[in-house]
């Protein structure tokens, strides 16, 4: 049974996160990818391609991408590399403190280069990724012409 495992499971986005593939054939060929919806219902996602090591293991971390969105050892290339579906949009959080980015981990067999919704993954994952700490307090901020947040630690 393949399991595919982000550790911490939440976490604030701009905090690094362990992913790990478990139970591949030594030397498989796989296809990780990171996928996500907006606020708006825009899809953005990424992949790349991994060979199992001996153990039948893959870890973004220690293990060289062989291509897709990105190549070489990048820990956090899923979550970098995010691109969307549909030309010229951006990934923005307006919501910050009410909801978390959820990314869905999923690993393929194989080169998988498409979406199709047939193509089962062989195991799977979701990732909480926060904008604001708990406890944090955001202060909107309008004095004459400057317009922000203030955030304020608990």
């Amino acid at each position: 049974m393949v399991e595919v495992t982000v550790t911490p499971q939440s976490s604030l986005a701009d905090r690094p996160v362990q992913i790990r593939v478990r139970g591949l054939s030594p030397s498989q060929l796989v296809t990780l990818r990171a996928w996500l919806k907006d606020e708006q219902g825009e899809c953005f996602q990424s992949r790349a391609f991994f060979r199992a090591d001996g153990a039948g293991e893959v870890d973004p971390g220690l293990h060289a991408a062989l291509g897709g969105s990105y190549s070489g050892v990048w820990p956090m290339g899923l979550f970098w590399f995010l691109q969307p579906d549909t030309l010229f949009r951006r990934l923005v959080k307006r919501d910050v403190a009410g909801s978390p980015f959820r990314v869905r981990l999923e690993v393929f067999d194989g080169l998988c280069l498409g979406t199709d919704p047939r193509e089962q993954p062989l195991g799977s994952c979701e990732a909480e990724r926060w904008y604001v700490g708990p406890g944090v307090q955001r202060v909107p901020i309008r004095e004459g012409r400057v317009r922000g947040a203030l955030f304020l630690p608990p």
